[in-house]
C-alpha cells in the first residue's frame, strides 16, 4: 500500500535583508535536496516574510520506516545548513 511522508520545516535566515536573499537560501536547499534525497520540496508558507522559511517535503513509497528514516536524514541536513537555522519540524505519514 502506498504511503506518503510529509515533513514541514520552519527555518530562520536572520542575515537576510531582502526576499532575494531569502530566496537564494530556499533555492540552495531545494537544489541540493533534490540531488541527495528522493523527495519533492517547495516553500509552502511565509513567502513574503524576509527572515522566515517554511518548506514542505514529500516522499512516497511503501515502506513507512524507510520514509521516516529518509525524512529524518533530511531534517538532520537542515540542522547543519550553514545559511539558515532550523526552528521546528513536523512529520506525518499518510
Amino acid at each position: 500500500m502506498l504511503k506518503v511522508g510529509i515533513l514541514q520545516a520552519e527555518l530562520e535566515v536572520p542575515w537576510a535583508r531582502s526576499l532575494k536573499d531569502k530566496r537564494s537560501v530556499v533555492k540552495s536547499i531545494r537544489d541540493k535536496t533534490r540531488r541527495h534525497f528522493n523527495v519533492s520540496i517547495a516553500e509552502v508558507e511565509n513567502q513574503d516574510t524576509i527572515t522566515s522559511i517554511v518548506i514542505g517535503v514529500v516522499m512516497a513509497g511503501t515502506d513507512v520506516q524507510y520514509i521516516l528514516g529518509a525524512l529524518e536524514k533530511f531534517k538532520e541536513s537542515l540542522r547543519d545548513w550553514p545559511e539558515a537555522r532550523l526552528l521546528d519540524t513536523q512529520v506525518e505519514v499518510l
